[in-house]
C-alpha cells in the first residue's frame, strides 16, 4: 500500500511545492502533527477530563482546560517557527563513486527569529540551526555518491518541534540541486592505442612543456607545482627552482575506450585514473569513447571536460 501511494503522494507534492532554488515556506507548503510526545500529552489529558466529569472535580476541569490551552498555543508557535523561513540551494563541487557529495542549503529569516530547524534527508540524522532575526545561517549536508552521473537528492525535509516539542512542523523541499559523480579513478595498464610502441619512439622530439624528458631548472614562479621544485638546490642555498620537462611527440596520445577490456564501468573507472595522472603529468592527450572524440589538449579545463564526459557516458542527453 505505501509503495503504491508513493507516487500519487510525490505528484501532489510537486504540485504544491514545486521544485525551485529558492522556497519560502507559508501555509501551504508546512504540515503540522502531534509528535510521540504530543499524543501521550493530548492522552493524558482526556484522562484528566474523564477523572474531572467522573468526580465533578473543578480543580480537574482547571488544570485539564489550563493544558490544554497550551497545548493549542503551541500548535501556533510550532507553525510560526517554520513561516517565512526562506530556503537557497547552494553549489556542490564535483566528486567521485565512493565519496560523499555536498550540498549547501542557506536558510534566511526576512521577519522573525527561527530556532531549532532541522534539514535533512531521511533516514539519516537531521542537522539543526538557528537562524537570527533578518540574518542568515547556512549548512553543508552530505549524502554517499554510489554512481556516476547527476546525483539529485531530491526532496529535503524540514521540520521544527520548538518550543515545547509536542507538535511537529515540517516541509518537503525541492530545491532542484544536483552534483556531478565521476567514476570511480582504478589504477591499470595504459590502453595500449594510448601507448607509444618501440617503432614510435625514433625521431621523436621535444614539444612544450610536459612531464617526459628533463630540460633543466629555472626560478619559481607562483602557482608552480610544489611537486617539481629541487628540494637538493633549495638545501644548498640556490634558492627555489623549479625543473622543466618537456614531452616527447611523434604522434597524439589517446585514451581510447574500445582498446580496454571489462565492462563499461570498469572501462570508465580505468580512463578516469589515466585522466588525472595525464593532467597532473601536464601532459596533452585525447579521449575517444563511442560517440564522442575529445581532441588532444592538456589543462584543468580539459580534464573537466573529458572527467564529465566519462561521468555522463551512456546517459540521456
Amino acid at each position: 500500500m505505501r509503495a503504491a501511494l508513493k507516487p500519487l503522494w510525490g505528484r501532489w507534492l510537486a504540485r504544491r511545492i514545486p521544485p525551485a532554488a529558492s522556497v519560502r515556506l507559508n501555509q501551504r507548503r508546512i504540515f503540522i502533527l502531534p509528535t510521540r510526545v504530543g499524543a501521550a500529552y493530548g492522552l493524558a489529558l482526556l484522562l484528566m477530563l474523564l477523572v474531572g466529569i467522573n468526580y465533578q472535580n473543578s480543580l480537574a476541569y482547571g488544570l485539564t482546560f489550563l493544558l490544554m490551552a497550551v497545548f493549542v498555543v503551541a500548535i501556533l508557535h510550532t507553525y510560526r517557527n517554520l513561516a517565512g523561513l526562506v530556503l537557497k540551494a547552494g553549489g556542490g563541487g564535483a566528486v567521485f563513486v565512493g565519496e560523499q557529495a555536498r550540498f549547501r542549503v542557506r536558510l534566511e529569516s526576512r521577519e522573525r527569529e527561527h530556532q531549532a530547524v532541522a534539514l535533512g534527508w531521511p533516514p539519516a540524522e537531521l542537522l539543526a540551526r538557528d537562524v537570527p532575526r533578518q540574518g542568515q545561517a547556512e549548512l553543508e549536508l552530505s549524502l554517499p555518491a554510489q554512481r556516476r552521473g547527476w546525483l539529485r537528492p531530491g526532496r529535503l525535509r524540514v521540520e521544527s518541534r520548538f518550543p515545547l516539542g509536542l507538535l511537529v512542523a515540517w516541509s518537503w523541499v525541492d530545491l532542484d540541486q544536483a552534483v556531478l559523480v565521476y567514476p570511480r579513478p582504478l589504477a591499470g595498464e595504459l590502453p595500449l592505442a594510448a601507448g607509444l610502441g618501440a617503432e614510435d619512439e625514433e625521431g621523436m622530439r621535444a614539444r612544450g612543456q610536459g612531464s617526459d624528458d628533463f630540460q633543466g631548472l629555472r626560478d619559481y614562479q607562483p602557482g608552480d607545482s610544489k611537486r617539481r621544485l629541487d628540494w637538493k638546490a633549495y638545501s644548498r642555498g640556490q634558492g627555489l627552482l623549479v625543473k622543466e620537462f618537456a614531452m616527447l611527440g611523434g604522434r597524439d596520445l589517446w585514451l581510447d575506450f574500445e582498446q580496454l577490456g571489462g565492462d563499461a564501468e570498469l572501462r570508465l573507472s580505468l580512463l578516469c585514473h589515466w585522466v588525472l595522472q595525464l593532467a597532473e603529468r601536464q601532459q596533452a592527450f585525447g579521449l575517444q569513447l563511442p560517440g564522442q572524440v575529445i581532441a588532444p589538449d592538456s589543462g584543468e579545463g580539459h580534464r573537466d571536460a573529458c572527467l564529465r564526459a566519462l561521468a555522463l557516458f551512456g546517459e540521456p542527453a
